[in-house]
């Protein structure tokens, strides 16, 4: 059933669960539903102002393209020589680099996402950041301006150092013994695609990472986590236990969906698994057509690509590959248009579903046990 937006905010605040986590495709409305979700946990009163509120009234902090919005570039146009990261400070930020002073460990998980070389410079208030980089025969090149990509991990240093600090405060059962009360509030942490300029082995490690402190966790913090990215989402499903997990659709009336799923994006999300559903689909409601044969062959080269053999037919039952790849390449590929047929003879329905179970059954598919 569709939904808006502000309905699935309201879905996964009714949920109540400690994790949960959300796989979309970019522009599908990730980012929008962290600010609906954060409008319905706090919503801002009229005499509220960003800078002013108390960050012990706070109970969500996110993560999203919103929170890169507090950080901006002064280029010094005029001379082109001193470019800074300028910091728009709101409570967390001021709490995390002002009281706890952070600024060592945001550089060293900046620098281990990206260049060790590579060192930020606070200004002396937290207002900005300056940047450098090491050259190899020790001389500094300063004031230089950092890539997007890396001023994306910056960013991130800086709030995952937040969610380390908070976590350890919480995780103090007394609220009386805390350092803080900073926190007391806090019922939610929603992170919105972290991992959108990282190469594959720090993608990992973040997803790891993220993970870690998460399961550290032990107050009753709640997380949201959304991702375009199947291998960061394959890495925390499995790093997380006791999660929830779903995948965010948008419609061209633009509603939504939310639906739950089981298993990682390789059981849920995954091209080559809507070939097959389509297919058993067909099979079981006896509407197999001849585009059947395109999508098995498909199925097929995309199962073969994937378990390195040189070609598709090799996956093909061993004493008749050379028979049934020659009508699967008839049936897919034939330019005879004016003598084909839509519906399938009953040999060639029973030819789909006999490779089809073949596949399934060599070729390590996942099969559910029971009903």
């Amino acid at each position: 059933m569709s939904k808006t937006l502000k309905e699935i905010a309201q879905q996964l605040n009714d949920a109540n669960k400690k994790v949960q986590m959300i796989y979309a495709f970019n522009g599908t409305g990730k980012t929008r539903l962290s600010r609906e979700f954060k409008e319905l946990i706090a919503p801002k009163t009229d005499t509220e102002d960003a800078l002013q509120s108390a960050l012990t009234q706070k109970k969500i902090l996110y993560y999203s393209a919103f929170t890169e919005d507090l950080f901006y570039w002064d280029n010094d146009l005029q001379l082109d020589a001193e470019p800074k990261l300028k910091i728009h400070t709101n409570a967390f930020t001021r709490w995390v680099l002002e009281e706890q002073g952070q600024d060592q460990n945001i550089t060293t998980i900046f620098q281990h996402y990206t260049n060790e070389k590579l060192t930020p410079h606070f200004s002396s208030d937290f207002s900005a950041v300056s940047f450098s980089f090491e050259r190899g025969n020790y001389e500094q090149e300063s004031n230089i301006k950092i890539s997007k990509g890396e001023e994306s991990n910056f960013i991130w240093s800086v709030f995952h150092s937040l969610i380390e600090q908070m976590i350890s405060e919480l995780n103090i059962a007394e609220a009386s013994e805390r350092s803080t009360d900073a926190f007391n509030n806090l019922e939610y942490v929603f992170i919105d695609d972290p991992v959108s300029s990282l190469d594959e082995n720090h993608l990992i490690e973040l997803a790891v990472n993220l993970a870690g402190s998460i399961k550290s966790s032990q107050s009753e913090l709640r997380f949201i986590v959304t991702t375009h990215n199947p291998l960061f989402y394959n890495v925390l499903f499995n790093e997380l236990n006791g999660k929830v997990c779903y995948m965010l659709e948008r419609f061209e009336d633009g509603t939504f969906s939310l639906t739950e799923k089981q298993g990682d994006s390789n059981k849920s999300f995954s091209y080559h698994l809507h070939l097959k559903q389509t297919i058993e689909q067909a099979i079981a409601e006896n509407q197999v057509e001849k585009y059947h044969f395109t999508l098995l062959r498909n199925l097929y080269e995309k199962t073969a690509s994937f378990l390195g053999y040189p070609k598709w037919a090799e996956l093909l039952p061993d004493d008749k590959q050379l028979y049934l790849s020659r009508i699967i390449n008839f049936t897919s590929h034939s330019t005879l248009s004016n003598e084909v047929v839509a519906e399938p003879t009953p040999a060639e329905k029973a030819m789909i579903k006999l490779l089809l179970d073949h596949l399934k059954d060599n070729y390590g598919f996942w099969q559910q046990v029971g009903s």
